[in-house]
């Protein structure tokens, strides 16, 4: 199911009861995120704030903070939905007979939405504002937290081109605020909009084209976080998510193109040759503040954007946040493709408080001694899966959902001084965990079962659990023995739910120790 907009998802969301609107005036300095903050940390409702200070449009925050909304962004029920078809895909074969062409043939159709489509006209270009008629302050752009630089744009749809290749890249960056007219674009090191940054600039490039699209079908913004390998199109992944092709159409000022209905459209351009910019400090998903750090200027030479406009924005910084949704996607979708790369994996739990990169807890099916290495190291040369901290290998009995079980069975296996594998490697450049910029330590923990292979010369023990007959017949006569309340082994399930805090604790502890042992002397 597609979303025509950001209107149409606000009438979705409020037709399911998740939504909260707004009417009294906010002042978008600080006042709507410090009521968005409180909402996202009670899982509450997404929320349209009707009358931004100082602003012209509504402000929608919040859209993504479940995974009901997350699922409904997506067009689907739940987001496993998708992870399905993506695994049916990356595991599809040539066929062998009748039976496995006509299979083929019945999937062919999901995937003739993909490719973008180019039309004459959108609704992103119902009003059109061009040179100095455009104004960055008729939009609410919000200041998060206190210290922070000015006010930034958190859900831009940043789209540059490859300058040699012409290949579209679809990225989400931070941009601050510096006046009217004009932003600082964090392009961070490592990412692709990074590089064709500084490849115009080898070229001598005066002006790289730049367009900016905020809004239109969720979808569409997922697609611009998700950690695609080169190569592969943001606008097509989001026509395989929306069963529906992402039209296009072409910029007013500039030579690119846009989703055609997108709420607001910034169309400009980035001097590579001018000085950079003093960018933040900013409140960012670390929990943390980044520093000043310098970037480029984006000048925007149209503001294009739909009559009805709705401007989407979030707020990251201490977890629980909205964008934990946004992650939990990227775990379920993206897992089937990790799979094919490494097929012994059962599982994968990218926790909330781990900030998406600092802590992967993956379950395995161990084939062979140190498997739970070669797999760390696999995921390390990964993609962004590069900037892991701390990967923590298990056995595929484990529920890695539950950190409860998780922390219980890691602790158990542990032998601090076998079982912890340093290394060093690039870090996020967010990271202000290691003493320098860029590059620092990481660890493996491997709490898999040992084999004697490994150096274990012991008979491991087994988990000590009830038998599956014995279980079935209590929780048949549960409702009879008069103790009242779930059965215990819901019981057991919600106390692990519960304590899904602590087990960040735990592997943290298990990481001081690691930490201790490492400076002892040989």
């Amino acid at each position: 199911m597609a979303h025509g907009g950001m209107r149409a998802f606000v009438r979705a969301l409020e037709e399911r009861g998740w939504l909260a609107r707004i009417g009294r005036e906010i002042d978008p300095y600080l006042e709507v995120a410090a009521i968005a903050d409180r909402v996202m940390k009670t899982g509450g409702p997404a929320l349209l704030f009707e009358n931004v200070r100082g602003a012209k449009f509504p402000l929608l925050i919040n859209a993504y903070g479940s995974r009901e909304r997350m699922s409904l962004a997506l067009g689907v029920e739940d987001l496993e939905e998708h992870a399905k078809t993506l695994g049916e895909l990356v595991r599809m074969r040539a066929p062998s007979n009748a039976r496995d062409l006509l299979s083929l043939a019945a999937k062919l159709p999901e995937l003739a939405h993909v490719p973008p489509r180019r039309t004459t006209e959108g609704a992103c270009q119902e009003i059109v504002q061009m040179g100095d008629a455009v104004d960055l302050d008729a939009l609410p752009i919000m200041t998060s937290w206190p210290d922070d630089g000015g006010p930034f744009i958190t859900l831009p749809n940043v789209i540059t081109r490859d300058p040699d290749s012409g290949a579209r890249n679809v990225g989400m960056y931070r941009m601050q605020k510096i006046d009217r007219r004009t932003t600082a674009m964090h392009w961070q090191l490592h990412k692709t909009g990074a590089r064709h940054c500084r490849r115009a600039k080898e070229l001598g490039l005066s002006r790289f084209e730049v367009a900016v699209a905020l809004g239109g079908d969720p979808a569409v913004t997922y697609a611009a976080t998700a950690p695609l390998p080169d190569g592969i199109d943001e606008w097509m992944f989001a026509g395989f998510l929306r069963r529906a092709a992402v039209k296009t159409v072409k910029c007013k000022t500039i030579d690119l193109e846009v989703p055609a209905d997108a709420d607001f459209v910034l169309e400009g351009y980035v001097d590579p040759r001018e000085e950079l910019f003093d960018e933040g400090p900013f409140g960012d998903h670390t929990g943390y503040y980044t520093p000043v750090d310098r970037f480029p200027r984006f000048h925007v030479t149209a503001l294009t954007h739909r009559a009805d406009a709705v401007y989407p924005t979030t707020i990251v910084g201490p977890p629980p946040m909205e964008d934990a949704w946004l992650g939990k996607a990227t775990e379920r979708l993206f897992l089937p493709l990790l799979q094919t790369l490494f097929p012994e994996v059962k599982d994968m739990n990218l926790p909330v408080e781990g900030a998406f990169h600092n802590l992967v807890i993956v379950s395995i099916k161990k084939q062979y001694p140190f498997h739970a290495n070669r797999v760390a190291h696999g995921l390390w040369g990964a993609g962004q899966m590069m900037f892991s901290k701390v990967i923590c290998v298990v056995d595929d009995d484990v529920d890695v959902q539950n950190l409860a079980e998780v922390t219980w069975r890691l602790l158990a296996n542990l032998d601090p001084k076998r079982d912890l594998s340093f290394v060093d490697g690039p870090i996020d450049q967010l990271d202000h965990g290691a003493n320098q910029a860029l590059f620092g330590g990481k660890v493996c923990i491997d709490g898999t079962r040992k084999w004697k292979e490994e150096g274990y010369t012991r008979e491991w023990p087994e988990v000590a659990r009830m038998s599956a007959d014995v279980s079935a017949r209590v929780d048949a006569m549960w409702s009879e023995l008069g103790i009242g309340g779930p059965s215990a082994k819901h019981v057991i399930s919600e106390h692990a739910n519960g304590h899904h805090a602590n087990g960040v604790g735990a592997v943290e502890r298990i990481i001081r120790v690691a930490r201790e042992i490492a400076r002892r002397p040989s």
